[in-house]
């Protein structure tokens, strides 16, 4: 009987190049909308599914990058206390997913679902969203993402950021096989070259940019306003990275919440944000696109995301792919975002809804209510050396409004000893 030779190196590293182009657009779209070096971000993404792997002893088929549910709280966080605080206060939500899956490993997912049910989880993912919708639109009118400055013509930063946005939502939505697994990737190309044509694109860096360049790495300095901050922003990757376990699993037919468990995965998520942060590079979390990758090529070799780990890490060294990603017009970034942007909320709202969250029930609709208005409306508790903003407060009371508020079986009993 004829065996199957195993896949050579060669075929890896190009199943690997792949993988990282799949990525690639919502990779380095995260640290530009956040004033990160997208070269560092590269790197951080690389370095995170390595340790990934070394965690969880090479066993998952995933790819690590950038996460979009830090877009407002980095964002917040440098404008106020700089990228290196920032930094700091990712190294210390790195450690909150090594706790948590040390609390998995401890007690199980189950305890862990009841802190942080869907009625919880849900609209804290819908805050991350809808409360980033108003940058999306300043940056699609050619603004900066508060709409303080103008930087390009309405009109002609209108053109560009719906070129960007109908390519993308019609990739997503019509394209066929891998295709479909990079609309933000084609919405940056075609956005830029409608951008090109009105004049919008400035080559002048790419030109004096080296080939071989070290990113822009940047040390972390600790805050402990910047990490009581951060620390809330981790329930939502937390859970979601949950959901994407159990995703691959599906794909490959196999049971990673229990080997290598669920509490290696999340560990090796959060020393992949740790070590990102100490260069300067944004948290890790699993990729949804690239686990559709997986099941299109069914390729389920763990050493694909090696080879694609390691390309990263040599593309952060390439000077002018580095400028060239830092100056896509903002208008372009704008259009892609109103999708993106939208999608996050979509997700949270999904959760509701797959969990069957009751919202007639008065106990769901005040904790639901409550996240939602304290989240997309900014309210800010505490003082000058201490303060809950956003999503950060809005998840520290939607968690004690579950603990606290009493099961709605529990409200009609006492409605029905108060009437007697």
């Amino acid at each position: 009987m004829e065996q199957t030779s195993p896949p050579s190196n060669l075929h890896n590293a190009l199943a690997g190049s792949q993988m990282l182009f799949v990525a690639f657009g919502a990779m380095v779209l995260m640290p530009i909308l956040t004033g990160l070096d997208p070269s560092v971000a590269m790197f951080g993404a690389g370095l995170g599914t390595l340790l990934f792997q070394l965690v969880t002893k090479r066993k998952v088929p995933v790819f690590l990058a950038s996460s979009f549910a830090f877009i407002a709280p980095i964002s917040l966080s440098i404008q106020n206390w700089g990228i290196s605080a920032t930094m700091g206060g990712l190294i210390a939500v790195g450690i909150v997913y090594l706790l948590l899956g040390q609390f998995v490993r401890w007690r199980g997912t189950d305890l862990l679902k009841k802190v942080l049910p869907a009625v919880v989880v849900g609209p804290v993912i819908m805050v991350i969203g809808l409360s980033l919708a108003p940058v999306a639109v300043q940056m699609a009118m050619g603004k900066t993402g508060d709409g303080a400055i103008e930087l390009f013509a309405y009109q002609d930063a209108l053109i560009v950021s719906m070129a960007a946005l109908i390519t993308t939502l019609s990739v997503a939505t019509l394209a066929k096989g891998l295709f479909r697994l990079v609309p933000i990737l084609c919405g940056v190309v075609v956005g830029s070259i409608a951008a090109g044509f009105l004049g919008m694109l400035d080559g002048s860096k790419v030109a004096d940019a080296a080939w071989i360049a070290m990113p822009n790495f940047v040390a972390p300095e600790f805050n402990w306003q910047v990490i009581l901050f951060m620390l809330p922003v981790a329930i939502a990757p937390a859970i979601e990275h949950i959901g994407d376990v159990l995703a691959i699993g599906n794909v490959t037919g196999k049971d990673y919440v229990k080997k290598p468990g669920l509490h290696r995965t999340l560990s090796g998520d959060g020393v992949a944000t740790s070590v990102a942060a100490c260069f300067g590079a944004p948290p890790n979390t699993t990729y949804s696109e690239v686990t559709g990758a997986v099941m299109l090529t069914k390729n389920f070799n763990p050493a694909t995301m090696t080879w694609a780990a390691c390309i990263a890490i040599l593309l952060a060294f390439c000077g002018k792919l580095g400028a060239l990603l830092q100056s896509i017009p903002t208008p372009v970034m704008g259009g892609i975002l109103i999708l993106l942007f939208g999608s996050i909320a979509a997700v949270g709202m999904h959760s509701l809804v797959k969990d069957q969250v009751d919202l007639s029930k008065q106990r769901n609709l005040c904790i639901v209510a409550t996240i939602l208005v304290l989240g997309i409306g900014g309210m800010s508790v505490g003082s000058a050396t201490f303060s809950l903003t956003g999503i950060s407060l809005c998840g520290v009371v939607g968690i004690l409004m579950n603990l606290i508020l009493p099961q709605d079986s529990k409200v009609s009993e006492l409605s029905e000893n108060n009437a007697e």
